[in-house]
């Protein structure tokens, strides 16, 4: 069990490596897809399934929803279209191709492997836990992340749009 753990783990850092060194958005928001699945698994296989149910969900899902309408609102991927060499096929598709099967496969063998589900489900942390934690001690902590977020994309959008000389937007 712990040699899955540490295959998730591996295509989670090897995909972040690929987010944070790629030169095209598009393509490292593809690997942020499956960074963010990998981790989901490292919670699964650790015994938290909420907890990877809420990292797909909000993140894999929501925030990254996010971050593609950023890219297309400021034209992220319109100006790295004429800057960057063409690829023909789907070649860009191959590395997160790979790594996402790899996940999933990974992901059905625990699943389908009756010795490993019962290791897994000894503790196993519900969705009354995690509220009770957010909304009591938690709840600042969450509620400054989300203003952190909102400031974020205020900035992004301040600093990314154009200058108009000369009379209002």
């Amino acid at each position: 069990m712990e040699g899955l753990f540490y295959l998730a783990a591996i295509i989670a850092i090897v995909a972040s490596l690929k987010v944070v060194t790629g030169k095209n958005t598009v393509h490292a928001l593809l690997y942020l897809v499956i960074s963010l699945l990998a981790v989901a698994v490292c919670f699964y296989l650790m015994g938290a399934p909420f907890a990877a149910g809420l990292e797909v969900i909000v993140y894999a899902g929501a925030i990254l929803v996010l971050f593609v309408f950023a890219v297309m609102m400021f034209g992220l991927g319109i100006d790295e279209m004429h800057n960057a060499p063409q690829s023909k096929g789907l070649s860009l598709w191959a590395g997160p191709a790979f790594l996402g099967s790899l996940l999933l496969v990974e992901l059905i063998f625990v699943i389908d492997n009756s010795e490993l589900a019962l290791q897994l489900n000894n503790q196993v942390v519900d969705a009354k836990q995690v509220g009770i934690l957010l909304y009591g001690p938690y709840l600042l902590a969450v509620e400054i992340s989300s203003f952190l977020l909102l400031a974020g994309l205020v900035a992004g959008y301040h600093y990314a749009k154009p200058e108009h000389r000369g009379g209002r937007l």
